[in-house]
């Protein structure tokens, strides 16, 4: 053998070594493991305070893991009507969504400006951005109390508004930064071109194109909204304008043992059902949108 015949040999790259049918094997029978355990210790839980909602006090205590002699349908009456989950269910939605449609627009804008326009501070606009996602809540709710106490908007439904807002505007910005980063520059040009304003530019033409971005971080924003707990029991202490999370904890711990725990486990259920249908009608939003981010 040559000495060229030698390097060439030693300079090939090393190929990946690849996985024989038995590994293969191993690695399915693994991942299928640790999903399968993974799905029971979310769905049996669930299962569990489903079937509870439907039962009276004293099955629940007597048999908490059997079916119930008479499906209770009552108990989401009373959750609705008597511990007051139909007005938290409302105070939700409206605090939920107008916070949702303000950070959506507001983060969309800012991510867009910061990402395609190239002006002085821009650097230091993204890191403080980035920097309000490491803060944690519970250091900023003293402040925020205050600053919504001298606006005039602490306890009132616009004040948590803007407080979910604030709190969502860092993620919303961080996670659609990249999206607008990627969208061709040659389009912009060709709608500017064309006669297109700025503002038209960007609502017509790059809002559009960073739907699958929108969309995605528009579910995980309303599941973290949806759930926030800390920021109502802090900010919100009028009982009229109590959101569902805030409620349901007041209904618990109202009456103590003598709860109706049909009726609780009713409105929990009616507090997770809405997140459960919103992930399932956009999941494959969410899911083309990891897909379309991991093959940029």
């Amino acid at each position: 053998m040559s000495a060229d015949t030698r390097v060439a040999t030693t300079a090939a790259p090393a190929r990946p070594e690849r996985r024989g049918p038995s590994g293969e094997r191993t690695v399915a029978v693994t991942s299928h493991t640790v999903l399968g355990i993974w799905s029971l210790l979310v769905l049996l839980p669930f299962a569990w305070t489903v079937v509870s909602s439907f039962k009276t006090n004293r099955e629940i205590f007597a048999s908490p893991f059997s079916l119930p002699s008479e499906w209770r349908y009552q108990n989401y009456v009373d959750a609705w009507n008597t511990a007051g989950i139909g007005s938290y269910f409302f105070n939700s939605v409206v605090v939920v969504f107008s916070a949702l449609v303000l950070t959506m627009v507001m983060g969309a804008m800012s991510a867009y400006v910061l990402a395609r326009f190239d002006f002085r501070g821009r650097t230091v606009l993204r890191y403080l951005i980035v920097a309000g996602l490491t803060f944690p809540v519970f250091l900023a709710v003293v402040p925020l109390f205050f600053i919504l106490q001298q606006v005039g908007v602490l306890n009132t439904l616009p004040g948590l508004i803007l407080s979910y807002a604030t709190y969502a505007y860092p993620f919303t910005v961080f996670f659609l930064l990249s999206f607008f980063e990627e969208l061709p520059g040659e389009i912009a040009e060709a709608a500017s071109i064309d006669g297109a304003s700025e503002w038209r530019t960007f609502f017509q033409v790059m809002l559009p194109m960073a739907g699958p971005g929108m969309a995605a971080v528009a579910i995980l924003n309303f599941v973290g909204l949806w759930n926030q707990f800390l920021l109502p029991v802090v900010l919100n202490s009028d009982r009229s304008n109590y959101v569902l999370t805030q409620g349901l904890a007041a209904f618990a711990s109202q009456a103590g043992y003598d709860v109706n725990f049909g009726a609780l486990f009713a409105g929990a259920v009616m507090t997770v059902v809405p997140v459960l249908v919103v992930y399932l009608v956009f999941q494959r939003r969410l899911q083309g949108a990891v897909s379309a981010g991991g093959l940029k």
